[in-house]
C-alpha cells in the first residue's frame, strides 16, 4: 500500500494489520493520530525497563503500559490486540534477534507486560503541514536510524546507547523546526542535536543501523532525534531472556489523537506486586 493512499483511521487500518493485510512500515498511515513503539517483556523485567523509560524521557517517552497478559492497553484504544494489531515484530531471546513475524499471539502468555513509547512519526505529519517536507516520506522509505555515542541511564539490567533518528533540512528551518517539534514531547520532542555526524558518533550517514539511508543534500544539515529503537539497542545489550518489539519503522497505531498525550498511570510498586 503506498503512502498515496494512506489508511486514515486509526482503528481501520489496526484492522488491516491484524488480518495481516498491511505489514509494511507506518511513517504516513493514520496521520491524525498518534503511533508508537512496543517493547514486551516478562514481567520479572517489567520494573526495571518502566525505571529505565523514566530514567530516558526523551529516547523513550512513555504513552501506555498494559497489566501483565493483557492484550489491550488502557487509554490508547479501544479495540486493540497487541498480538497482531502491529504490522511487524521482532523476537530477541537473550538480546540476540531470533525471528521477524507479523503476529505473536503464538508467545502470548500471561506473564507478558507491554510498553508502548510515543513515536516522531506522529511529529513528521504536523512537520508537513507547516511545510517542512519529510525526506523519506517523500522518498519512500523508512527514516534511517543510527546508534551514538550518547549514553542512556541505566536501570537493573538496561543500559545502552541511544538510538536517533535523522531527517535533512536547511539550516534557515531549523530552528521553526525545533519549535514544532518541542510541542510533541510524549513524541520525542525537539532535535538532540544537529550538524556533523560525527559529534554523535555516527561514522557514515549512508549506513544506518536501522531503517534506510536518504539523500542529504549540499544545503542541508542533519538533524537528529532521539528514537524509540532505543529499547532494541538495550536489549542487544541486556540481553533479558525474551523480549519482543515492534520491527524498526512497524509501529502501534493508536486512537490517540496526535496533540494529545496520553496520561500513564502505573507505579514500580504496581508491576512488582
Amino acid at each position: 500500500m503506498s503512502r498515496a493512499n494512506a489508511i486514515q483511521n486509526a482503528e481501520q487500518f489496526r484492522l488491516l494489520a491484524r488480518s495481516g493485510s498491511f505489514n509494511g512500515q507506518t511513517a504516513g498511515q493514520a496521520p491524525d493520530y498518534l503511533q508508537g513503539n512496543v517493547v514486551i517483556l516478562p514481567r520479572a523485567y517489567a520494573g526495571q525497563f518502566l525505571q529505565f523509560c523514566l530514567n530516558n524521557p526523551k529516547p523513550c517517552p512513555l504513552i501506555g503500559v498494559s497489566e501483565p497478559g493483557d492484550t489491550g492497553i488502557p487509554g490508547l484504544a479501544n479495540n486493540l490486540d497487541i498480538r497482531n494489531d502491529v504490522p511487524s515484530y521482532r523476537v530477541y531471546r537473550n538480546g540476540v534477534l531470533s525471528a521477524e513475524q507479523t503476529s505473536i499471539e503464538t508467545l502470548w502468555s500471561n506473564d507478558l507486560v507491554t510498553f508502548v513509547l510515543g513515536c516522531s512519526f506522529t511529529f513528521e505529519q504536523a512537520l508537513i503541514k507547516e511545510g517542512y517536507p519529510v525526506r523519506h516520506i517523500d522518498e519512500n522509505c523508512n527514516v534511517p536510524m543510527y546508534q551514538t555515542n550518547i549514553a542512556t541511564i541505566p536501570a537493573g539490567i538496561f543500559k545502552g546507547p541511544v538510538v536517533v533518528t535523522m531527517r535533512p533540512y536547511k539550516a534557515k528551518d531549523i530552528p521553526a523546526i525545533f519549535d514544532i517539534c518541542a510541542r510533541y514531547p510524549h513524541a520525542h520532542g525537539a532535535p538532540l542535536a544537529w550538524g556533523d555526524p560525527s559529534l554523535v558518533g555516527i561514522a557514515n550517514l549512508q549506513t544506518p543501523d536501522y531503517g534506510d539511508p536518504v539523500a542529504v543534500n549540499d544545503d542541508e544539515i542533519p538533524v537528529y532525534w532521539a528514537c524509540g529503537v532505543t529499547p532494541q539497542a538495550a536489549i542487544a545489550a541486556s540481553k533479558p531472556s525474551l523480549c519482543i518489539t515492534h520491527a524498526p519503522g512497524c509501529m502501534l497505531v493508536t486512537d490517540v489523537r496526535s496533540t494529545d498525550k496520553p496520561s500513564v498511570d502505573v507505579s514500580l510498586e504496581q508491576l512488582l506486586k
